[in-house]
């Protein structure tokens, strides 16, 4: 089996059946791929509809009764998967006939040891607002939309392959990306359950991948269409903000504060210019926020001046906290932070951090003002 293309699912019956009419019509044999579906519900109507798809399809169903739960779902599919490597997409996702063909032969024909991020062609991550009603066509309506676009100009039409891919875990969304199988149960890459609602969860898996050793590379030439479904914008950036805020406490890095704070795409397209401005902001290689305490209260210092191995470049930092040897210092410039709103007593601001040019100095004084119950 050389790949297993892994669905998580729940009451979503209508753009399913289009996903797997699609999978039924690649031009890679049926017998060199599985459907694995990890569905968060016991239904007939489920079942029938794999049914329908028997002696097309070679489907293989993993239910829970739980709550939908996406990184729940992505996991019991790739744990039953047998394909030598797991290709994840959503529900919502219309392959050409191509496309797993294209994906197994130009990328992993020769065992080679990478994650591969497809285009995913109509999807606006939320940006397009509520979603209460939408036409779902035919399978043969909507894949010629998608061939029309593939032969348009602004080709590749994904906006992450538009601009540079300079963090690469952070275009590592679920739509259409592909894994050796080895890898994932060598390195221990499955998703990370304690996350909650929609979004993140896939971008912090992404950057576990990244974090392992295996290389993130974009393909244009492997697309696929998201389809058309009812949304609620507002409920999923709750869920959003509460999941980013998880990710960057886990890993409180540099890429991931630019990413909460301004997007992946355009964290991708900053991000050396966005180096740049905090050397020369801090005279140092970077600036970090010191945490420790004042009179016994949690109090912080951001703008601290850090060396390219992100350690301080001097002990000023410690000036005014109560242990200087119990001071932390999170290599984080202060634009997004994992702390939990009002937290600290006293917080100070270096000289260093009026020279960030916007939008990141006031995006450090509005996080600032969020985290101290003094004022700054």
């Amino acid at each position: 089996m050389k790949l297993s293309v892994c669905i998580p699912y729940k009451a979503r019956l209508d753009n399913l059946r289009i996903a797997l009419e699609a999978l039924a019509h690649q031009t890679m044999d049926s017998s060199e791929f599985e459907v694995v579906i990890g569905a968060m519900e016991y239904t007939t109507d489920l079942t029938e509809l794999c049914a329908e798809f028997d002696g097309r399809l070679d489907i293989v169903t993993v239910n829970s009764s739980r709550e939908f739960h996406i990184p729940l779902a992505r996991n019991l599919a790739m744990r039953s998967a047998t394909g030598e490597v797991v290709v994840q997409m959503d529900a919502d996702t219309l392959l050409p006939p191509p496309a797993l063909r294209e994906l197994y032969d130009r990328h992993f024909a020769f065992g080679q040891q990478i994650c591969v991020i497809g285009q995913v062609v109509g999807y606006a991550n939320n940006e397009d607002g509520q979603v209460e009603t939408v036409e779902l066509r035919s399978y043969g309506d909507h894949l010629a939309a998608l061939e029309e676009l593939a032969s348009a100009p602004g080709w590749p039409a994904d906006p992450r392959f538009q601009v540079p891919h300079n963090i690469p875990w952070a275009f590592a969304w679920t739509g259409l990306i592909a894994v050796p199988r080895a890898a994932v149960v060598a390195r221990d890459l499955y998703f990370d359950e304690t996350f909650r609602g929609w979004g993140v969860d896939d971008l912090e898996w992404g950057f576990r991948v990244c974090a392992s050793g295996l290389p993130i590379t974009l393909s244009p030439q492997v697309y696929a269409l998201h389809l058309p479904h009812t949304r609620d914008a507002l409920a999923n950036q709750r869920t959003e903000e509460r999941n980013y805020e998880r990710f960057l406490a886990k890993w409180p890095r540099r890429d991931v504060e630019l990413c909460r704070f301004i997007g992946d795409t355009r964290a991708n397209s900053a991000w050396p210019q966005y180096l740049e401005a905090l050397a020369a902001a801090g005279g140092a290689a970077t600036l970090g926020v010191a945490v420790g305490t004042v009179k016994g209260e949690r109090s912080a210092r951001f703008g601290v001046p850090l060396d390219r191995a992100g350690k301080p470049l001097d002990d000023g930092y410690t000036t005014g906290f109560d242990a200087p040897e119990n001071v932390t210092v999170l290599p984080l410039t202060g634009l997004s932070t994992p702390f939990r709103t009002e937290e600290f007593a006293t917080v100070w601001l270096e000289e260093s951090l009026q020279r960030l040019p916007e939008p990141y100095r006031s995006g450090v004084v509005t996080e600032v003002k969020r985290v101290t119950r003094s004022g700054a």
